[in-house]
Order: C-alpha cells, then sequence, then structure tokens
C-alpha cells in the first residue's frame, strides 16, 4: 500500500492537470471596458427558417435603470418579432394575504396582445427570471428556505399549496387571452438559486406545479427551461450541486413539453481593479456534447428546444450590467447580441429540426443604451428581426 501512495498520487496529479489545462483555456482575464466597433453591421446573419424570434420583458430590470417600464415595453413591441415572455410575480401580484393585484402584469399582457405579439407568461410561482429570481411572498414563507436543503412537498406543505392556488389563479385570468401561447413552469426549477442560495426545489415540488397547470388548462404547452454551462469549470460546479435528481433541463425533458435552453457563452467571475477574470467556453467540446445529446434527443422524440434565454447582454459581476459612457463591456459587445444568435441557429442540425424559438435576453438594456446615446444594442436586434 505504502509503494502505491506515491503512484496514486501522481495520477491525481495528472488528473487536476488534464482538467486544469481545458479550465484555464476558457478564462479570460482582461479590462471589462472595450471600444465600440461597428462590426455587429458586417457579420452575415445565420437563416432562422421556422424559429420564431422574441424577448423576455422584466419591467423591475428596466425600473433598476431608471427606464419606464411601459415605455420601454412600448418601444421594444414595435420592432417585429413574433414572441415575448412576460412573468407573473407572486410577491407583487400577492403584496399581503388575501389580496391579489394584477394590474402591474395586465398592462404588459394587454400591450403585447395590442401589438399583435403571442406570449410565453412564467407562472413561477417560487422562481422566474429576472433578478432577484425568488418571488415569494414574505407572508407566505415564515421562515427563510434552509440552506443547502431540497423544497419537499412533505416539508413545506404549507407552501406547496400556496404555490399551487397562485399559479391556479394566474392561469385562470389569462387562459382565455388570445396572445397567450404557452406557460412556464419556475424558472431553472431545480438548481441552485445562483450563488445568494443553495436550497433548491424538489422535483416533486415542481412536478406538482407542473400538473396544477395542466389541469387547469390542458390546452396550451407548458415551458421548463434550464442553464446550459459553456464552460468545464461551471458544468462541473451545477453537476455537483445538483447530482442527487439532476439539473433543470433534464427535469424539463421529463415534465415539459417545450424545453428551454439559458444560453450564456461569457460571464465574469471577479473583478481586481480596472481587469475582470471571465469565463469564455463557448467552443468548449464539453458543452458542444452536451448540447449535441440534447439536440438529438428533441429530435428523436419529436419535442420542441428553444433559446428561452439568448444572451444578448453583458453578465458583469454587478447584477445590473455596467453601462460606460461611449464604450461596451467584453462579456456582452453588440456583435455579440448576433454572433451569439448565429451560434444556437447553426445548432439545429438535420434540415426537419429547427429550434422552435430564439428569445434574445437583455431588452431592457438595449433601451438604455439608446437612451445614453449608443443605437449598437438595439440596431443589430433590429438586423436579425428585420431580415427575411
Amino acid at each position: 500500500m505504502r509503494g502505491k501512495l506515491p503512484r496514486l498520487a501522481a495520477l491525481g496529479a495528472g488528473a487536476l492537470g488534464a482538467l486544469a489545462l481545458p479550465v484555464l483555456a476558457e478564462m479570460r482575464f482582461t479590462s471589462a471596458a472595450r471600444p465600440l466597433t461597428d462590426q455587429w453591421q458586417r457579420l452575415p446573419l445565420a437563416p432562422r427558417r421556422s424559429t420564431l424570434l422574441g424577448i423576455s420583458f422584466r419591467p423591475l430590470q428596466a425600473g433598476a435603470t431608471g427606464l419606464d417600464a411601459r415605455a420601454t415595453l412600448e418601444t421594444l413591441l414595435g420592432y417585429p418579432f413574433p414572441l415575448v415572455r412576460l412573468a407573473a410575480h407572486w410577491e407583487r401580484m400577492e403584496p399581503e394575504p388575501g389580496r391579489f393585484c394584477p394590474a402591474a402584469l395586465d398592462w404588459q399582457v394587454d400591450a403585447a396582445e395590442r401589438a399583435g405579439k403571442q406570449v410565453i407568461l412564467c407562472v413561477g410561482a417560487v422562481k422566474s427570471f429576472g433578478y432577484p429570481e425568488f418571488f415569494v411572498p414574505a407572508h407566505q414563507l415564515r421562515h427563510p428556505l434552509r440552506e443547502g436543503a431540497l423544497v419537499e412537498p412533505a416539508a413545506q406543505r404549507p407552501l406547496l399549496i400556496a404555490a399551487t392556488s397562485f399559479i391556479r389563479r394566474v392561469v385562470e385570468r389569462y387562459r382565455d387571452r388570445r396572445a397567450i401561447v404557452g406557460w412556464q413552469v419556475e424558472h431553472e426549477a431545480v438548481d441552485p438559486l445562483g450563488m445568494e442560495h443553495s436550497w433548491r426545489l424538489a422535483a416533486a415540488f415542481v412536478q406538482a406545479e407542473v400538473e396544477t397547470v395542466r389541469a387547469t388548462d390542458p390546452t396550451r404547452p407548458i415551458l421548463m427551461n434550464g442553464f446550459l454551462p459553456t464552460s468545464l469549470l461551471v458544468g462541473a460546479q451545477q453537476w455537483w450541486r445538483t447530482r442527487d435528481q439532476g439539473d433543470s433541463l433534464t427535469l424539463a425533458q421529463r415534465l415539459a413539453d417545450i424545453v428551454g435552453v439559458d444560453y450564456y457563452p461569457r460571464h465574469a467571475l471577479v473583478s481586481i481593479g480596472a481587469r475582470t477574470l471571465y469565463l469564455d467556453g463557448s467552443r468548449s467540446p464539453w458543452q458542444q456534447r452536451r448540447r449535441r445529446r440534447l439536440l438529438a434527443w428533441a429530435h428523436a422524440q419529436g419535442r420542441p428546444l428553444m433559446i428561452a434565454e439568448g444572451q444578448a447582454e453583458p453578465w458583469e459581476t454587478v447584477t445590473t450590467p455596467p453601462n460606460p459612457p461611449a464604450r461596451g463591456v467584453y462579456s456582452c459587445l453588440p456583435e455579440q447580441v448576433i454572433e451569439n444568435y448565429n451560434e444556437c441557429m447553426g445548432w439545429s442540425g438535420p434540415e426537419d429540426f429547427h429550434l422552435y424559438a430564439y428569445l434574445f435576453w437583455g431588452a431592457e438594456y438595449w433601451v438604455l443604451r439608446q437612451r445614453c446615446g449608443d443605437e449598437r444594442y438595439l440596431r443589430a436586434f433590429a438586423r436579425v428581426v428585420e431580415h427575411d
């Protein structure tokens, strides 16, 4: 045994070294602020074929950047895309016990309907897209969810009853609206809530929510989304944190009618002075293997697959993306609005299999940039949606 230990140590060091090389290849340590160019004007556009294009709208994000949410949505709805994703935020729609306040969502659905858009509505209830992603009213959760725990139906029965009651009420309110073409249940349903919390919804908890939607409206499909890691480091972390019941993409394949992929090829890890450490694994063979398996499954099962979030705004080390005057940000420059879209359009594979939809993520940021004198992000988006 004593003679084997050095050999085992050497093998372990070799394995770590083999892992370190691809991880280091995905890292970039560079300045966040970058010169703006007109490269977005010269990039070719990948054909979208039958793929629907659209956006997700986050009124809270608009407000956090000083924009008027209504004016921002009206601006965005003026562009020629067919699909918009909206969210029912539980804490906003039930600010106190027994009080249901749908007005903040009503005007969004009304505006989308007037513009002739189709709507996928995320009904939550616990998680929804857009920071802070957790929208449970304080009066529905007397004690914080325990870190590191699975939120199981038996242990959190009052929360599940309240969540499914909210979901049922939202679906009942909007199921007669022609604009609604699908429901989203939770957001990255069984993954941890970013880096801020380590609790996770149990698959059984989410399944009960899905069953509530199906019972309340059996006519429309259910979307569930999951984060597709584009780097080995993030992929390893996600696997470790979800290894007991699988990640959100795995659950979506089991429960949903439409599987949505959240695709962010470049994001920041930590800032040190004027420089930032980024992960960029968009060309990683590891990421491409997972993606190819997912595409092959969707094609074989005849299941719609979409990009629920295609990165089109910076992902830096702060929750509100930086807006430097006359400069861009490394994690997503205007040309990457198009490059990320082109990359995903190339995923379709067989001629008879296309992505159901591609939703650009970051629309509020584009409007903010326009208000500050930089129209490049909005014009890059317009190039895509106006292209036949």
